[in-house]
């Protein structure tokens, strides 16, 4: 979905695939024709942008074999859908029964990471429309924190300096530009926007012209970050806000009634992480590395909790849960809401619906579709309301 702000630049609002498991080329062509074209239908436009998710299988078969990433291109513009942002955060694998860790690997440090995101790069210079010049992945931000360690971070930087150089490159050949967003991530070794900054603005950091940051607003919020500040302090440092992935954290207000327990033990689940966290009195944040450490008694129960869940944007969370929504809602005024756009790529993010408590999850491929729908008429009424005018 494309949008025009009112500085007459444009803004394109996406849904991330990786919602819809797929590890080779078949898998991806499925989902373009089972899932994300009927979201289009249900929406009834002629153009729906999806946030590609492309695992390493397919990426090999892509990267190795120009028919195979023209047949990829053909059927977007066939089914009527547009790929402007890639999701480079997952590698391989998203879709089995247990994920948690594995999703933090390869890391920076590995050059597995480095040569899956050049090549991501290579195969979206192709794909965007051909109306589209720039191009956007996020990627893990750096790796998960522990072991991570100053030999660690100077290697991870260098292998950023090294990608960006390709993008270079990558611009040079085709004409278009691809930019990386680091995406904070509780428990990551880059957890904040702060520590986001802090790592592009190092020593030895990769040049802000093609490494910034990916501002995801379920992370913001796990995390207690205030918007204003977050968003401040990446502009502050001269740093490029990539993109933007659009999504709400769990919240339990009172997690010391047995209730309220009773309804976060549902959303408690195998196969991905729920960072969990509290801020406490002193504005410090206490976490644990998932919602059954923190049910268990990881986190004391005096003050709200924040979760690491993707929950619905378009259907509110039944009482006593709810979502940070409010968090989303300002974040994106103070991305898109000003005199010019302070990213142009928007994603909506709903991968951990695959893994909510059972009267929640979508039973059928139709349900998906109307619920997907959904998410994206709420954005869009949300940039609407900022003086977003969509385009056909």
């Amino acid at each position: 979905m494309r949008f025009r702000h009112p500085d007459g630049s444009l803004v394109h609002l996406a849904y991330c695939t990786n919602v819809h498991p797929a590890e080779d080329l078949d898998g991806v062509m499925a989902q373009l024709r089972d899932h994300a074209e009927p979201v289009r239908r249900r929406l009834g436009r002629d153009r729906l942008g999806i946030g590609l998710w492309l695992a390493r299988d397919a990426v090999r078969t892509l990267g190795s074999d120009p028919a195979a990433l023209r047949r990829l291109k053909k059927a977007l513009d066939e089914r009527g859908l547009e790929a402007v942002t890639l999701n480079g955060f997952p590698y391989q694998g998203f879709g089995e029964e247990v994920v948690k860790y594995r999703v933090y690997r390869p890391d920076w440090t590995e050059p597995e990471r480095l040569d899956h995101t050049v090549e991501l790069a290579r195969l979206l210079a192709v794909l965007l429309p051909d109306d589209v010049t720039e191009g956007t992945i996020s990627t893990l931000p750096l790796a998960w924190r522990t072991g991570f360690d100053e030999a660690a971070r100077k290697a991870s930087l260098t292998a950023l300096g090294t990608l960006a150089a390709r993008l270079d490159a990558i611009e040079e050949l085709t004409g278009r530009s691809i930019r990386v967003g680091l995406e904070p991530e509780p428990g990551c070794t880059v957890e904040t926007t702060a520590d986001a900054v802090a790592a592009l603005t190092a020593e030895g950091a990769p040049p802000a012209e093609r490494i910034g940051v990916c501002v995801d607003t379920c992370h913001l919020a796990t995390s207690f970050e205030d918007p204003a500040t977050a968003i401040a302090g990446i502009t502050g440092a001269g740093l490029p806000i990539v993109k933007s992935q659009l999504s709400a954290a769990l919240v339990a207000d009172r997690p010391d009634e047995p209730g309220v327990r009773t309804a976060l033990a549902a959303f408690a689940e195998p196969r991905f992480l729920h960072q969990t966290r509290i801020r406490a009195a002193d504005g410090s944040v206490r976490a644990t590395d998932d919602l059954d450490e923190a049910l268990a008694g990881g986190l004391p129960d005096d003050g709200p909790w924040r979760a690491h869940f993707h929950v619905p944007l378009h259907a509110p969370l039944e009482p006593p849960l709810t979502a940070t929504t409010p968090v989303l809602e300002e974040t994106l005024a103070r991305l898109v809401g000003g005199p010019a756009p302070l990213t142009r790529h928007l994603e909506v993010e709903t991968y951990t619906w695959q893994a909510l408590p059972a009267h929640l999850r979508p039973r059928s491929r139709a349900q998906l579709a109307d619920g997907i729908a959904a998410e994206l008429s709420v954005a869009r009424d949300l940039l609407t309301s900022l003086g977003l005018k969509e385009l056909p």
